[in-house]
């Protein structure tokens, strides 16, 4: 499924285990820059504030924060002790 946030060409991926059960979700982008733009995995949370409040409090730090993509939920972008990057994503189809 291709879904566009602003003007930017999103696909939604959705996979299956070997019984038909449904099972990871993610999505793909192209990259905005490409030659400094790499791979950035995100994790399904309840709560952007409380895992944000998490990260900080385990050394990491929140370098984009909460953020709407509307209608489908929240996205926040994090680097951890280390300075890898990873993205914290709740769902919420009411977000504006």
């Amino acid at each position: 499924m291709v879904w566009f946030v602003g003007n930017m060409e999103y696909w939604l991926i959705s996979t299956v285990d070997d019984k038909g059960n449904e099972a990871l979700y993610g999505g793909m982008m192209k990259r905005q820059m490409p030659h400094q733009q790499g791979i950035t995995s995100y994790f399904d949370v309840k709560s952007i504030e409380e895992y944000s409040a998490k990260v900080e409090q385990l050394g990491g730090k929140v370098i984009s924060p909460k953020r709407p993509v509307p209608g489908m939920g929240y996205f926040a972008v994090c680097t951890d002790t280390e300075n890898n990057g990873f993205g914290i994503w709740e769902t919420d189809n009411t977000a504006k």
